[in-house]
């Protein structure tokens, strides 16, 4: 499949919903409108019955658009694996259903892949409605110690970088790779509901010899928790998805008593947030 006037690898946008608003419809004409996206699969995870009229007519309306709906909510991971089941591209382009890419992102994000160690995965400058930078978009590789302070972890506040550069994590909210990469990592790991899904797919592509790459110069706008599901449901799964993640990457028996200890205090404070 490819788009009239794109002459590069065919690009698959895979966007994830639920209950998102009608900022879903701004992620979805920008898509629409990028020549370089050449196929679109929304995966609609529950949507009320207006905004699932709305998803119908457009996908009717766009021929690049695809439409997954099994009637269920089976968590972001999984949601996205069964997206890039479908996909057709040589590329998968994660986008969150309230982002707005730059138009020429994804060109930036394709030059960010070359030539770096694969598996691969290149994420771009997210920002919010005040142009700055959002703290999720550049971090190092999440570890209990710096989970807890003993280090940095998220890299927003570091200068800007001129070019690409490898980091530990970046946002599952918007980043490119491979679809072969995405099969030879088994995607995302679909025990995780929601949250740290992204962090935990950084850290394998890594494990595995190869890259995670920021590109500044690939942007998206990002409004940032347009979903109407409950603030603490969120943060239940944000400490479930958190306690999993360090237990699965424990590996010494120092660190594995370590994660036991802490764990639960980090659920803890993950709850009392919400």
């Amino acid at each position: 499949m490819s788009a009239i006037g794109h002459s590069g690898p065919a690009i698959s946008a895979l966007v994830v919903t639920y209950r998102t608003g009608a900022r879903l419809h701004e992620c979805l004409y920008a898509l629409k409108g990028d020549e370089a996206i050449t196929e679109i699969i929304i995966a609609d995870n529950g949507n009320p019955p207006g905004e699932q009229a709305w998803i119908d007519r457009f996908v009717a309306a766009c021929p690049k658009a695809r439409l997954i709906r099994a009637g269920d909510n089976p968590g972001f991971g999984t949601a996205m694996n069964r997206a890039a089941a479908l996909a057709g591209g040589e590329m998968l382009l994660a986008c969150n259903p309230d982002c707005v890419i730059k138009r020429g992102a994804t060109a930036f994000m394709l030059e960010a892949l070359e030539g770096v160690e694969r598996p691969a995965i290149v994420g771009g400058r997210i920002f919010g409605l005040t142009g700055r930078e959002e703290r999720g978009a550049r971090r190092n590789t999440l570890t209990l110690w710096n989970a807890i302070g003993f280090g940095k972890w998220t890299l927003d506040g570091e200068p800007a970088p001129a070019g690409p550069v490898p980091v530990g994590a970046v946002s599952g909210a918007f980043f490119l790779m491979r679809r072969e990469d995405y099969a030879a990592l088994g995607g995302f790991d679909e025990a995780y509901f929601l949250h740290v899904e992204d962090v935990d797919l950084c850290r394998r592509a890594i494990e595995a010899g190869g890259s995670v790459i920021y590109q500044p110069k690939a942007g998206a706008l990002h409004y940032t928790s347009t979903s109407d599901a409950p603030r603490g449901k969120v943060q239940a799964h944000k400490a479930d998805s958190l306690k999993r993640y360090f237990r699965k990457f424990a590996k010494t028996p120092g660190e594995k008593l370590a994660t036991a200890l802490m764990v639960q205090l980090i659920g803890l404070a993950m709850r009392l947030r919400g």
